[in-house]
This record gives structure tokens, C-alpha cells and sequence, in this order.
């Protein structure tokens, strides 16, 4: 039987629709019936949980738990497809494969992890039992933006490597590095995605340049949207709006994944 796909979803800054986006293709993918895991690395500034429904009442254990070895990971691993309401998106979700493994927004253990540190084998070691523990064919980490030593770990241990960028010459900049390190690092499969770009741009004009710059593949462009501004992480908006541009060319995105062997 083959071994889970991991699949880092990265940015090199801050704002550019990581986690939305995440969770919006871990939700897409979880759809085709496969066997999905979520789990928030972003340890200092976690947000994912929020797209999930999830708020700290219900919350429970979480990845900052098992680190300080309180929990083990089929107890913090939360299921989506048994909890899946509070958004006409979300509902969708009802009966999947779908399981969130988020970390702790409580100021008091975000300030502990920024103290003391990750133990980064640690950290692999729950990551790869995500996958057993559960029998997941694809498990999706959203990272922290920027390269730091969990980040460089996400790269190192990923089948493939989603960097999400604006056409933006800061991230642009950004993006060349993250692309260097995943190269020097063996990512198998490094694929580029745009979010956020202005519908007045010409978008195979845009992915042709993009590609060329990197020599990467774009897997989708999708446009800045401010119905997705709207939504302010309420839903899933790709399952609550499937015939949104954003939501069609999520799916893209979501088929690229999906058709990696």
C-alpha cells in the first residue's frame, strides 16, 4: 500500500491566502472521497481551525500538546466529517475522511512554543503518525510564512511542495529563495500557485511568465476576489460558492495535487 502524500501549502510572506487556501483544497480533495489530514504548523499564529468551525471550547488537545508529550496524536486528531456544520460549505464535509490537527491559540502556550522552542523530530515523528495512525492518503500542512527551522522542515519531509505567491515583486523575491532551498532540499514536486491577482491582468500571459521565471509549474491563478474578503472566513468558500472563479480555479489546483504519482 503506498505511504500518505504530504503536501506543504508555503508563502514566503505573511497575507497571501495560505491558510484559506489550505483548507479549501484539504476540503477539496477530502470530496473525492480520499483519506485527508490537516494539521496547523503555524504554531506562533494559528488560524486554520477557524475555516474548520472549530473555536477553542471545542478544540480539545492539540498539536502543542502532543510536543510537550500531554497528548498523543489520535487524540488531538479532530474529525470535520463528524462535526461539519455551522456553514452551508462546511455541511458539505458531512460523512468525509476529513480530520483537523490544529494548534493551540491560547496565549499562554503560543508564548511557551516561543520560548522554549519545537522539537523538530518531535514534530516529524507526529507528522508521519498522522499519516499511519489515520491511514491518510494525503495529509496538508500549513505552514508559517517565512523560512524558519519547522518551515525548512515541512520542505525537507514533503512529496510535494505548494508555494503560493502574489504577483507581487516582494514576493516575487521571496519566492525565488523558498524555490532554491526546496530545490537544494530534493522536494519531488514543486508546484507554484497565484492567489490574489487583479482581474485586469492577462492570467496566460501571467502563468507563462511565472513558470518561465521558475521554471515551475503554475497549477492556477486565482483572481483577488472580494466575495472571498466577504466571506471572512465563516465557510469553506469553495464548497459554499463551487461556481465562483476562485472555487474553479481551486479545483485546478486541487486536480494537480491529486494527479501527482
Amino acid at each position: 500500500m503506498n505511504k500518505g502524500k504530504i503536501v506543504s501549502i508555503h508563502s514566503f510572506r505573511g497575507g497571501t491566502g495560505k491558510s484559506n487556501t489550505t483548507a479549501n483544497l484539504a476540503a477539496q480533495v477530502a470530496m473525492t472521497g480520499k483519506r485527508v489530514g490537516v494539521v496547523d504548523t503555524d504554531i506562533q499564529s494559528p488560524g486554520i481551525h477557524v475555516l474548520f468551525g472549530l473555536d477553542e471550547t471545542k478544540m480539545g488537545k492539540t498539536m502543542n500538546d502532543f510536543l510537550h508529550g500531554k497528548a498523543t496524536i489520535r487524540e488531538i486528531g479532530f474529525s470535520i466529517g463528524e462535526h461539519s456544520s455551522g456553514g452551508e460549505g462546511r455541511a458539505k464535509l458531512a460523512g468525509k475522511n476529513l480530520w483537523l490537527f490544529p494548534s493551540s491559540i491560547r496565549g499562554r502556550e503560543i508564548s511557551q512554543i516561543l520560548k522554549e522552542g519545537i522539537d523538530f523530530n518531535l514534530l516529524n515523528e507526529g507528522l508521519q503518525k498522522t499519516i499511519t495512525e489515520f491511514d491518510l492518503d494525503y495529509l496538508f500542512i500549513d505552514t508559517h510564512p517565512g523560512l524558519n527551522e519547522e518551515t525548512l522542515l515541512s520542505i525537507a519531509t514533503s512529496d510535494i511542495l505548494i508555494i503560493i505567491l502574489r504577483p507581487d515583486n516582494q514576493d516575487l523575491q521571496g519566492t525565488s529563495v523558498t524555490v532554491d532551498i526546496a530545490r537544494s532540499l530534493d522536494v519531488p514536486n514543486l508546484l507554484l500557485m497565484v492567489n490574489k491577482a487583479l482581474p485586469k491582468y492577462d492570467f496566460v500571459e501571467l502563468k507563462k511568465e511565472i513558470e518561465d521565471k521558475f521554471n515551475a509549474p503554475v497549477t492556477g491563478i486565482l483572481p483577488l476576489s472580494f466575495d472571498l474578503a466577504d466571506n471572512a472566513s465563516n465557510d469553506l468558500f469553495s464548497l459554499r460558492f463551487p461556481d465562483h472563479d476562485w472555487s474553479k480555479a481551486l479545483r485546478g489546483v486541487a486536480k494537480a495535487v491529486l494527479a501527482v504519482e
